[in-house]
């Protein structure tokens, strides 16, 4: 998610910030997240503010066509997923988060992807929504990935990545922006298994900063 695109809220005082910080049980020896406002999951349940249910992101129903043997590096990110984060940067108030994504297949070569986030206050009630994005995910091999992504707010990305197992870890490739869009120039992302949860840490350049610790997210599969 980029909520540099789609704000919390504004403030004056700089939250603490680092480069590409990643959950603790996903990193290599190095920094974990503790110091970044993008550092530790909500505790709180990710209700969702909408009656939606996670299954609305399939791209059809019933029976599902079987994998394409393509798909095998990237099968562990298949199903729903529900769960919470923390979001900051240093033009926005860090916050907490919900989000839902999902992984579906078509019997193509790609994964459909698609993710939502919202608010969530003090007491993890669900609030206003913040970012969405959708796009595909195409293994280039066994240890590749090209990611495509398209966000409402005038911006599509095209990341290039590398699968260790269940772990995965891309870069932006080209970011491209309409005329109405906000600057936003790069991106980093890992993502990975912790037990059974899919975790994900986010770094970002835009309006003027440089690569740095954005946002970060455990989730749970619900389907």
């Amino acid at each position: 998610m980029s909520s540099e695109q789609e704000q919390p809220r504004q403030q004056d005082s700089k939250p603490a910030t680092g480069a590409h910080s990643e959950p603790a049980a996903l990193a290599a020896p190095g920094p974990g997240l503790e110091a970044s406002p993008a550092a530790t999951p909500a505790a709180t349940p990710a209700g969702s503010p909408e009656a939606t249910p996670a299954a609305s992101f399939s791209p059809d129903s019933g029976p599902g066509p079987e994998l394409n043997a393509a798909l095998a590096p990237l099968a562990f990110l298949l199903g729903c997923w529900e769960g919470a984060g923390v979001v900051g940067y240093p033009t926005i108030t860090s916050a907490h988060f919900g989000q839902e994504l999902s992984f579906r297949h078509n019997g193509k070569p790609y994964l459909i992807y698609a993710s939502r986030t919202w608010l969530l206050d003090e007491e993890g009630r669900p609030g206003r929504p913040l970012a969405m994005e959708t796009g595909f995910w195409r293994p280039a091999s066994d240890a590749a990935v090209e990611v495509l992504l398209a966000h409402p707010t005038g911006i599509t990305e095209i990341y290039l990545g590398t699968i260790s197992g269940t772990r995965i870890e891309m870069a932006t490739d080209a970011v491209v922006r309409t005329s109405t869009a906000k600057e936003v120039t790069a991106g980093r992302r890992l993502y990975g298994l912790i037990g059974a949860d899919l975790a994900y840490a986010f770094d970002l350049a835009a309006v003027g900063q440089p690569l740095q610790a954005h946002a970060s997210a455990q989730l749970k599969r619900v389907s």
